[in-house]
């Protein structure tokens, strides 16, 4: 809608009428019927008046303020902390920037500033400013920055608060901007109650019967306007509908987090950030205090974020949903991602309500197992998803997100490998519950889920912590899980540098049934640098069946190397680096049925444990070195 068409009288008409002081205010004084004889406007300056203020400031006012002049000649805003009058066609000017704005915005700039960054430094000189009474607010309407209907921008800056100003495509988008926050600031009054409010209300009623019925995008932008007005229980209902389209962002669901009806699934939500170490006003204690300050008793927080912390906390919603929820955890806690979110994607339609202030299942974001399944293509199909007993269609299953075998290890994401080095032990027939007792280092058990994007540096931090250790000693914290053939396997993301003391732990974790391990490390393959190597080794019944190491053209071999494993046929001397990986991992999963969950091991949690040396100890009149690097700061 433009300008030419918004009905201002009507408008602030309306805006008039509603108009009550905000709860923590004083009464105005009333009329015999009750009325408030407040006034927040004045009778609109003729046209003569509007000329001759453009006549004195040299330009021609934009049309939706000139069109509100017209209507009302100033407007008591009443804005919190902020502009309170907007003056009429007598008090408005040039603002000029008396403060010395432009030097310090234009030295901001840098060398490439964007557009929004010009324009908002030349602002300050050439703005018209238009309010009367303020909270060190100011109102600006910059000619330098319009459209093509001749609309100027409206910054709206708060001299108290050193943030940028806010920006406003026109007058009549800053007034209804204001318009809105009136609502807002006095929705805790009990009395407010009008033909806008319950049209809002209304609103956030039929966006929740909406988005039950898997119909979000027609819920959204109801909520969001109710939201934008303040009105009771449309800002939870709107952050779940973004939490689950973008799943790792944070949202503040208020005092809904000590409701009885919604702790167990709001409360461990808000804690996601704290428990991630990103919370940064004032850490545990500032976060504790404010969930106290909401009504949650301090130790149920403490819990909910000592679980959050250390990966033990637990979905566990009631009835067939929950039932649904713990079926899926377990092939999730071993890395098939893909089944685990088909037996949740099944059982969606069963989730029941809490109460009418949830409308989706958050608390599964929190799970630490299965909460990283929850892509924004997930979150959104869950959304998409009839539930709570409401009818409608199904939306497209997302597809899985697992390739099949191993050739995903020498893929790209943005351009850069996930792993330039990688090892891994599999063992067959297996439960990965048994891989600490075979391969562990003495007294090794499984940890709690870990999240593999930052598996790296946690075992940078742990290594250090490791004093006990030989130097030559080269254990490894791997992720563990189960392939869809039901090979268990131990996976090492960042191993050290393969050397020729390699003891494979491959005999000792074939005890039980046939054991596979591949060592691959191309991080140090550049020009001049060593070549690529890899290593397999397979075992039965603890003994060694057959073994090769590639190092660049040289081969070292022991056993009956089946011919489709022969590395004279996957590492040719005149194809590439990677061309030869692929070619080795191809052929491991086309003959022994090996393969590795992509999502578990890039963006999901497993257990880890540590294995015991990979690397023999330094024999008689063999020489060893290691180097420590320590980067200093000046």
């Amino acid at each position: 809608m433009n300008s030419e068409t918004f009905d201002w009288p009507t408008f602030l008409g309306r805006w008039q009428e509603e108009w009550v002081p905000r709860e923590d205010e004083d009464e105005d004084e009333e009329d015999e019927d009750g009325q408030t004889l407040v006034s927040q406007g004045r009778p609109g300056a003729g046209e003569a008046a509007i000329a001759a203020a453009e006549e004195r400031l040299g330009r021609r006012l934009p049309p939706s303020y000139r069109e509100f002049l017209a209507v009302s000649d100033g407007w008591h805003v009443d804005q919190v902390a902020g502009v309170y009058q907007l003056g009429g066609v007598a008090d408005i000017d040039w603002f000029r920037d008396p403060f010395g704005m432009t030097p310090m915005y234009e030295e901001s700039l840098g060398v490439n500033p964007r557009e929004e960054e010009v324009l908002l430094a030349g602002m300050w000189r050439r703005a018209l400013r238009l309010e009367t009474d303020s909270d060190m607010s100011y109102a600006l309407l910059d000619p330098g920055d319009s459209d093509q209907d001749g609309e100027w921008a409206l910054y709206l800056y708060k001299g108290w608060g050193g943030e940028y100003p806010a920006r406003y495509p026109s007058f009549r988008a800053y007034m209804e901007a204001m318009y809105r926050s009136f609502h807002s600031d006095r929705v805790e009054r009990p009395d407010f109650v009008n033909a806008t409010t319950r049209t809002q209300d209304a609103h956030v009623e039929e966006a929740r019967l909406l988005a039950l019925r898997g119909r979000h995008e027609e819920a959204l932008p109801l909520l969001e306007e109710a939201f934008s007005f303040g009105r009771p229980r449309s800002a939870v209902l709107f952050h779940q509908l973004h939490q689950l389209l973008a799943p790792r962002a944070s949202k503040d669901y208020g005092y809904l987090v000590a409701d009885p009806l919604y702790m167990a699934e709001i409360l461990p939500v808000q804690a996601m950030e704290p428990a991630r170490g990103e919370w940064r006003l004032g850490g545990d204690d500032h976060w504790l205090g404010m969930m106290a300050a909401r009504g949650v008793p301090r130790e149920n927080a403490e819990a909910v974020l000592g679980a959050m912390r250390d990966g033990t906390h637990q979905y566990a919603p009631p009835g067939p949903w929950g039932r649904a929820v713990a079926e899926a955890r377990e092939p999730a806690r071993w890395g098939a991602t893909d089944a685990a979110w088909r037996v949740l994607r099944e059982a969606l339609p069963l989730w029941e309500a809490p109460g009418p202030s949830l409308i989706a299942p958050i608390g599964l974001l929190a799970d630490p197992v299965l909460g990283p399944l929850i892509t924004p293509e997930r979150g959104r199909e869950i959304l998409a998803t009839p539930r709570a007993g409401e009818k409608g269609p199904a939306p497209e299953p997302v597809p899985d997100l697992d390739p099949p075998g191993l050739a995903w290890l020498t893929e790209s994401i943005s351009n850069r490998r996930p792993f330039d080095r990688y090892r891994c032990v599999w063992v067959e027939g297996l439960d990965p519950a048994g891989l600490p007792g075979l391969i562990g280092e003495e007294g090794s058990a499984l940890s709690a889920p870990v999240d593999q994007h930052w598996a790296r540096w946690r075992r940078a931090s742990e290594d250090g912590a490791r004093d006990h250790t030989e130097p030559w000693e080269d254990r490894a914290t791997v992720a563990v899980g189960r392939t869809s053939d039901g090979w268990a396997f131990a996976f090492d993301r960042d191993p050290q540098y393969l050397n020729d003391r390699l003891v494979s732990p491959a005999p000792a974790a074939s005890s039980s049934g046939r054991a596979v391990v591949m060592w691959h490390d191309a991080s140090r393959s550049y020009p001049g640098g060593s070549p690529a190597t890899f290593h397999l080794s397979v075992a039965e019944q603890g003994e060694e069946l057959y073994a090769f190491t590639v190092r660049g053209t040289e081969i070292q071999r022991s056993g009956a190397i089946p011919e489709a494993l022969d590395p004279a046929r996957l590492f040719l001397p005149e194809a590439t680096g990677l061309d030869n990986e692929l070619r080795a991992l191809e052929a491991l999963h086309t003959e022994l049925g090996l393969s590795l969950p992509h999502f578990a091991l890039t963006q999901g949690r497993l257990r880890t444990f540590t294995t015991r040396s990979w690397t023999r100890a330094p024999r008689e009149g063999e020489n060893f070195a290691y180097a420590t690097f320590v980067r200093h700061r000046s």
